[in-house]
């Protein structure tokens, strides 16, 4: 097979590679885009730890092909902070011990992300139930569904400015 070059917009960037179009997307990131913050875990679409956001939804980059993001705009971990300041996701995290081993933590900060922006008033249960779709390996989950709730407010605050 012949390499093809794959373009997307990485965290606000333009960014250009060629791989081979059997390549996933997750591996294309960090091997290609030295992006090693989206974590590759079950390599099944099962796991969620390498959830990233596509034209601004959540989706697993384990289970895509890089050639199938071609034009894509793409965040990953990477792209949440800004200019050295925590987004107001990744802060709740930190002050409500939303993370033990961090593994499963860029995925959740991206399904998370992408849960507020549809629901941004969401009830415990329905926090509990968006983020099932990440496995927590070291169930983590109270401090989790305490950051998210904790990041809602702050999010819709940001989206009304």
């Amino acid at each position: 097979m012949s390499a093809v070059t794959v373009r997307l917009t990485v965290n606000g960037a333009p960014r250009e590679g060629r791989c081979e179009p059997r390549k996933l997307l997750v591996d294309f990131l960090r091997e290609d885009l030295a992006l090693t913050g989206t974590h590759v875990g079950c390599e099944h679409g099962i796991c969620g730890a390498c959830t990233i956001l596509i034209d601004g939804e959540a989706a697993r980059s384990c289970i895509m092909l890089a050639v199938q993001a071609d034009g894509a705009e793409i965040v990953t971990i990477e792209g949440l902070a800004r200019d050295g300041k925590l987004h107001p996701l990744q802060e709740a995290f930190h002050e409500h011990h939303g993370l033990q081993c961090g593994f499963c933590t860029p995925g959740m900060l991206m399904t998370a992300l992408d849960f507020l922006r549809v629901n941004p008033d969401p009830t415990e249960a329905e926090v509990r139930e968006a983020i099932s779709a990440v496995l927590c390996r070291c169930t983590g989950y109270q401090g989790i569904i305490k950051a998210v709730q904790a990041a809602a407010p702050a999010l819709r605050a940001r989206r009304d400015d």
